[in-house]
């Protein structure tokens, strides 16, 4: 993992995040000023931040809103204060309510700073609090973990995403107990890539797993409240049984992101889980992100135990070819 070191020190009231990555110091310094690349990164996985305003000058100021996975909304804003380009810039960080109000959280004091590291660069954020009772109530609300796991998200943004995609299938990286995060890259623009998750003639045509089966059932939705439902059947001669998943559309952002609920039909007691799907695309590329909140370490265990990644890649191995074709 990209981030090496998070230290709180009660009495200097600060917290020191350290990330080295194999990169110019000029290149790190890009993604942190520039906001389409901020926002892939600066909110953690489920948390995605989108920046409205984003004025980069002492006394400019940025706002930005990051969106959970039940479509529930923070909002906060940067004042810029000081900018050394490119090694340094330092900002005032302050929640606020939807109208842009200041709302009774405490504000912090933020300090990145740009430099060379062995192989690479290194950005040093320290966050200064006005008092103990605000370290420790940020803390509380989970600042370190969410940094922590938002940097950590900063490697794939620097990467070429073409370079990125030479040799890698679909991916899957365990996050903590609750949460795994699979990526594939598709050859093909995003807006297709939407389609094909979203039109059941489509769906029906990748969305099989393993070779030998079919997909009867394909009820689909992209509006929140919305229900879907899947069923898939073995082909003559092929192992297995009927079943299939359904559940309700939680939040949508056409073309972008899109977050439901999945339970295994037939097991009102099941496990639930929450798939939340986001879209990125580069250079005629699209990343897939699908991150899946499990309720616990052993669901999830069980579930990547049933081979599932492989099932996913040869789904999604079919749904590159037909939107390349």
């Amino acid at each position: 993992m990209p981030v090496t070191s998070v230290v709180s020190d009660p009495e200097a009231l600060t917290l020191t995040l350290v990330a080295d990555f194999p990169v110019a110091p000029a290149r790190l310094w890009e993604a942190f000023t520039d906001p389409r690349q901020l926002e892939r990164f600066w909110g953690p996985p489920g948390y995605p931040a989108t920046f409205e305003a984003f004025d980069f000058a002492p006394g400019g100021v940025a706002e930005y809103a990051m969106t959970g996975p039940r479509g529930d909304v923070s909002r906060a804003r940067w004042e810029f204060t000081k900018i050394s380009e490119p090694t340094f810039f330092e900002v005032i960080d302050s929640f606020t309510s939807d109208s842009g109000e200041p709302v009774d959280l405490p504000a912090s004091r933020i300090e990145f700073s740009f430099s060379d590291a062995d192989g690479g660069a290194r950005v040093t954020s320290t966050t200064h609090f006005p008092s103990l009772e605000a370290l420790e109530q940020l803390t509380a609300m989970g600042m370190v973990e969410g940094l922590t796991m938002g940097i950590n998200q900063l490697d794939l943004v620097l990467q070429d995403l073409r370079e990125y995609a030479q040799g890698r299938g679909t991916e899957v990286e365990i996050l903590d107990d609750q949460h795994v995060r699979i990526t594939r890259v598709i050859q093909g623009p995003r807006e297709m890539v939407w389609r094909a998750h979203f039109e059941p003639e489509l769906m029906q045509k990748w969305l099989l797993g393993p070779d030998g089966w079919a997909m009867p059932v394909c009820e689909t939705s992209t509006e929140v409240g919305g229900t879907y439902r899947y069923e898939w059947e073995p082909s003559a001669g092929v192992e297995g049984e009927r079943f299939g998943f359904e559940g309700e559309v939680l939040h949508v952002e056409p073309g972008r992101r899109a977050v439901t609920t999945e339970r295994m039909i037939g097991m009102a007691d099941g496990p639930t889980t929450i798939n939340d799907l986001s879209l990125y695309e580069e250079d005629g590329l699209t990343l897939l992100t699908q991150l899946i909140e499990y309720p616990d370490a052993a669901t999830r265990d069980m579930i990547l135990e049933t081979g599932m990644v492989d099932g996913m890649e040869a789904s999604y191995a079919r749904m590159e070819a037909l939107v390349l074709a």
